[in-house]
């Protein structure tokens, strides 16, 4: 539960630093005082989205630090899970700076800001007024009643088997679409595979090899015009050929190599010369004597070039292994449709056997909300009796609807004050002063369900006064005194006179600014502010024995 709140630099907040109890709390002050800001500053710190406004002017940052004590609760295996050391005492901090930045801690390590979020919904509940406008929603009705089923797991289990369902939904609508456009174009498909698979594409070199001897063919006469002249040149029979003056050279060299220092190594690179040209000259003579004008083969594979452009263009392919993709493609796409029955039958097959597990599970869930659904309407009879509605009427209506992510199940809280009054959905009939007590109620009773520390209960008691403003409080108090914390602000002096600790909201006018403040009143303090809550600014005697009177009773 919550132990210190420290706030600095926050809207008209300079610094507040405020230690908190166990058991039931209430917070007074003026309307406009500055309760509003300190729940801004807790939604900032549980992580809601943080705006530079907040800042208070002239300052760099705010800091809103609050220390919880968890000794009590389970809270060791969550922090083990998020990688985060864990203590008896878990200090959480939110920083934000003038120029935008955000930060989180908890426990001095920074944790992201959907993790904080995660780890406050488990620490504290707010509950605001514009909360009890959720009575209407379904969601809402439905989440009351898998609380208090304790469904997490049987709830995590349908929502699996819903998604698969959805998915093979998703398979079968997308496979029907495509057989039914393919059946559509199925003339035209196969044309297009036959004239890919006509044109024999089987390797994808095979262009580039064709257009290299294309290349050679439309130059053959160039080339053996080249590879003559070379081998002529260099022709060993040829006394002007450069094959036999080198060969000369060489033997003019070799004559000397005994008379003249360094000879020697001249003849050795003339041999190698003559060995060299001799091989070249023989290679040019082979290459000459193959290459042939082949006007037949030249065509051949101009034709064939010209087909695998012509493709390309019409498919839009770089190359012949596009062409071979969308061939085999093209081949898929028929074999769909040849064999398109059988797959729509087993895909079919396969999104009903997914449904037919998704109801069952829908069945069992919907099975343990009928249970739990009970239990709520007797638990919130007893409440609500106690909160001075003895003929109260609350039923939970649940029906069967379509099958959806929250199941096969459709919930609405009926409600009658009165005995003459047929029930009806709560938000139509309900006064807000009874929607307040029913909102608390639920409250109360979820708070015991799910085990949470903290609950801060912002107004709750709107359009409540007298009798049932203390009956309210009794409720509060029962909360807080069943081993967690409960802070209640409110106007009405019967609930601030329940409170076993009391926190006073200031706002204070100086020459240049405006500050917020919260300090704990003692016994003397406690009187005073409850007998001004009764009787206005003007404090009467009677209303402080009448104070003294409600925080001894």
């Amino acid at each position: 539960m919550l132990t210190q709140l420290y706030i600095s630099n926050f809207a008209l907040i300079d610094k507040l630093d405020i230690q908190l109890y166990p058991g039931f709390s209430v917070i007074t002050g003026e309307t406009g005082a500055g309760k509003s800001i300190i729940l801004g500053a807790i939604a900032l710190l549980l992580g809601q989205r943080a705006d530079t406004k907040v800042i208070k002017p002239g300052e760099k940052k705010c800091v809103i630090e609050a220390h919880f004590n968890l000794s009590q609760y389970d809270f060791k295996v969550y922090f083990e899970d998020n990688d985060i050391d864990y203590d008896d005492e878990c200090i959480i901090r939110r920083e934000l700076t003038a120029n935008g930045k955000s930060r989180a801690f908890v426990n001095d390590q920074p944790v992201a800001l959907t993790m904080l979020k995660e780890l406050g919904e488990q620490l504290v509940d707010v509950h605001s007024q514009h909360q009890n406008l959720l009575l209407n929603k379904h969601d809402f009705q439905l989440n009351v009643i898998d609380i208090i089923a304790n469904n997490k797991d049987l709830i995590q289990q349908y929502t699996l088997l819903f998604n698969e369902w959805k998915q093979k939904v998703s398979v079968y609508d997308n496979l029907r679409n495509q057989i039914e456009k393919n059946l559509q174009n199925a003339d035209f498909l196969r044309y297009q595979w036959e004239e890919l698979n006509n044109a024999q594409l089987n390797d994808a070199d095979e262009q580039e090899t064709l257009e290299m001897e294309e290349n050679t063919l439309s130059h053959s006469e160039e080339i053996k015009n080249a590879l003559y002249e070379t081998t002529h040149l260099l022709d060993s029979t040829n006394s002007d050929g450069a094959i036999d003056k080198v060969r000369n050279a060489y033997a003019s060299m070799n004559a000397i190599t005994d008379m003249m220092a360094g000879v020697d190594s001249i003849a050795e690179r003339l041999q190698s010369c003559y060995i060299e040209l001799k091989d070249i000259s023989e290679e040019t003579g082979r290459m000459m004597d193959k290459t042939d004008f082949d006007p037949n083969r030249l065509q051949f594979i101009q034709d064939r070039l010209s087909t695998i452009y012509s493709l390309q263009k019409k498919y839009a392919a770089t190359d012949i292994a596009s062409l071979i993709d969308k061939r085999e493609m093209l081949a898929a796409a028929i074999n769909n449709i040849d064999n398109s029955d059988e797959a729509l039958a087993n895909a079919q097959k396969e999104m009903d056997k997914a449904k037919d597990k998704a109801i069952a599970k829908a069945k069992q869930l919907s099975s343990c909300r009928q249970k739990a659904a009970e239990k709520v309407q007797k638990n919130m009879v007893s409440r609500l009796a106690m909160l001075g509605m003895p003929n109260v009427r609350f039923e939970i209506s649940i029906d069967h609807t379509e099958m959806s992510i929250a199941g096969i199940d459709k919930v609405a809280f009926l409600f009658s004050a009165n005995k003459s009054m047929p029930l009806q959905p709560i938000s139509q009939v309900a006064s807000g002063g009874e929607i307040a007590r029913v909102m608390l109620s639920l409250k109360a009773m979820i708070s015991g369900a799910v085990k949470l520390p903290t609950i801060v209960f912002d107004e709750i008691d709107t359009g409540v006064s007298g009798k049932m403003a203390e009956c309210m409080a009794l409720t509060m108090k029962e909360m807080g005194d069943s081993n967690r914390q409960v802070i209640s602000i409110t106007h009405l002096p019967q609930i601030a006179a329940m409170g076993s600790h009391h926190y006073k909201v200031t706002k204070t006018d100086n020459s240049d600014t405006t500050t917020t403040s919260m300090t704990e009143l003692d016994e003397g303090q406690r009187v005073r502010e409850i007998a001004q809550m009764l009787s206005g600014s003007d404090i009467t005697e009677a209303a402080m024995c009448n104070a003294r009177e409600l925080l001894n009773k």
